[in-house]
């Protein structure tokens, strides 16, 4: 390990008497010169940590200790980009902050919009700015005036894979410049890369060390269930259930599953036939081992979830969707069908037309041209019939967070025209399926992430809609919490509920059924979650990724159209 640049020793803090400290006695070291992965659960305590070595909070007792005064920058979680200004009067705000003036300044500017490859968008507001470009000009803020020690907490939430790679490869070119990194996040493939990882949780350090030592813990005990004869989803949940299986994903169409115990597992399922073959293991592996293992198999969401009788077998027929917003094209003649008990994912980088999808295809916006039908119900003439056949879960807004969870619930119960005891039952119902009873109260403002997302979900099945809509659902949530989601999804799609979803989690897309990739606004490719990775097998990449996919399949259309 490289000299210690901060030594944190015996630190705590604690919000409120009687309530467990956000951070509970850590001692760890950030060594010089590193990129260390701050790593847990939602709620483990690495904001409040980011926050107490950036100065922002006073540590209840212990101690943060500096080998020498240092300049630090820190982009929070929820950058504060000013929407309503361009992004060289962010950047101008910024400089300002930080006393950066005259030639420096000048300096600055051209080496930052050229490092984040903004230069022609100076003139553009924060608010119109893709994802991923929005974090670049949060990092380029950061970096108005040079850090010894950078905090970032979770740059990558909601940023599509080409925008993440290449906002590591900035990282990667900060470290040459001699920058330390602090790299809190939720896509534990970017822990990888890191020189060593913190991994907290309810405020206790787990583990702190190379990411590569506590991905070797589990070796031997990771496994790919392939050849798989029976239905996929049904055997995962079986095999979680299994006493010795700590953890269990669906990658395409095989599983992978994690166990207790070294050895080759054996089962016994009578009406599944399958191969067992051993398996590399990965960080997120060592990850959920030390958590304890993953959420089991159970969704109460869809147990107490009728069987869906009334679908009809192509329940999301969208034909030739096109939205116009003044000269630019959002949606250039998309069209798909998505099967009764089918998880069909949206995949594509920010600004894509993803979005704009689901919003034509839940009749909140009308098309230029084409056709979009829920269950044979045509949102431009059956509007109001065609929603209550369906659930949406927006990226970004799906939650008044001025009002309580309750006051949500009660709302969405009366938008998708629930009255009497059958609403009152269906909020009773949310509120204990989502362990909400002790935020009752809360603005949804101030809930926990996870919670939330729990919420939003909860306030799209309240009317047991045969079709859900889920645009980036699992967004920012740790691995334990997307475990828990798809629990729910895959237990809805057994009873026969249709479910669109979109991810920049490609880990979590291996889920879907099909996929449609989405790039400027058309179709570029459909096919299985295998059927995208063998598309762009060869011999130097034998094995890709399905992020290694998307990448490819891009740059490709990109090449192809003379864009590159």
């Amino acid at each position: 390990m490289s000299e210690p640049l901060v030594t944190i020793q015996n630190l705590l803090k604690a919000f409120q008497k009687g309530q467990p400290p956000a951070i509970a006695g850590i001692d760890a070291v950030i060594p010089k010169g590193e990129i260390v992965g701050l790593a847990g659960p939602d709620g483990a305590g690495k904001t409040t940590l980011i926050r107490l070595m950036a100065g922002l909070l006073l540590p209840t007792s212990g101690k943060i200790e500096f080998n020498a005064p240092i300049p630090i920058s820190y982009m929070p979680q929820k950058f504060g980009l000013y929407e309503d200004l361009t992004v060289m009067q962010n950047l101008t705000f910024y400089a300002d902050l930080q006393g950066v003036v005259g030639k420096e300044r000048e300096e600055a500017f051209e080496k930052l919009l050229k490092f984040t490859d903004l230069t022609d968008f100076t003139t553009w507001l924060g608010g119109n700015l893709s994802g991923g470009m929005k974090q670049k000009l949060g990092l380029a803020c950061a970096l108005i005036k040079k850090p010894e020690l950078l905090l970032l907490d979770e740059p990558t939430v909601g940023v599509d894979p080409i925008s993440r790679r290449e906002l590591w490869k900035m990282i990667q070119a900060l470290l040459a410049e001699g920058i330390s990194i602090l790299w809190s996040t939720a896509y534990l493939n970017e822990v990888e890369d890191c020189h060593t990882v913190l991994l907290i949780n309810e405020g206790k350090l787990l583990y702190q060390g190379p990411p590569k030592k506590l991905t070797d813990s589990v070796e031997g005990r990771v496994f790919r269930v392939t050849n798989i004869v029976g239905n996929r989803r049904e055997l995962l949940f079986k095999l979680l259930k299994e006493k010795n299986v700590l953890d269990g994903v669906i990658q395409g169409r095989d599983l992978r599953i994690v166990m207790r115990e070294k050895g080759v597992p054996t089962f016994s399922f009578a009406d599944y036939k399958y191969e067992i073959q051993p398996q590399q293991p990965r960080f997120e592996d060592g990850f959920i081992d030390i958590l304890g293992g993953g959420p089991g198999a159970y969704s109460e969401l869809a147990d107490k979830r009728p069987v869906v009788t009334e679908a009809i077998e192509i329940p999301v027929d969208a034909e030739k969707l096109t939205k116009k917003f003044g000269n630019f094209t959002a949606t250039d003649q998309i069209s798909f069908k998505i099967e009764k008990g089918e998880i069909f994912g949206l995949l594509g980088p920010n600004g894509a037309g993803k979005s704009t999808t689901f919003r034509l295809l839940c009749g909140l916006l009308q098309p230029t041209e084409g056709k979009a039908r829920v269950n044979g119900l045509d949102l431009a003439s059956a509007t109001g019939e065609a929603r209550m056949q369906l659930g949406y879960m927006a990226q970004k807004f799906s939650l008044y967070n001025t009002l309580s969870v309750n006051q949500n619930l009660t709302f969405f119960a009366g938008i998708y025209n629930l009255k009497g005891k059958a609403k009152e039952e269906a909020i009773a119902e949310m509120i204990r399926i989502f362990d909400l009873n002790h935020f009752r109260s809360t603005s949804a403002g101030q809930l926990p992430l996870g919670y939330k997302q729990r919420l939003a979900l909860a306030c799209a099945n309240m009317h047991n809609p045969v079709v859900i809509f889920l645009d980036e659902p699992t967004s920012g949530v740790d691995p334990i919490t997307r475990r828990e989601f798809w629990n729910h999804i895959n237990g809805l799609v057994g009873k026969g509920v249709t479910v669109m979803v979109s991810t920049h989690f490609m880990d979590e897309a291996e889920y879907c059924d099909r996929i449609a990739l989405i790039y400027r606004g058309k179709v570029i490719k459909l096919d299985t979650p295998d059927g995208l990775k063998e598309s762009v097998r060869t011999a130097e990449n034998s094995n890709p990724t399905l992020e290694d996919a998307f990448v490819h399949l891009i740059e490709e259309y990109d090449a192809r159209s003379g864009q590159v």
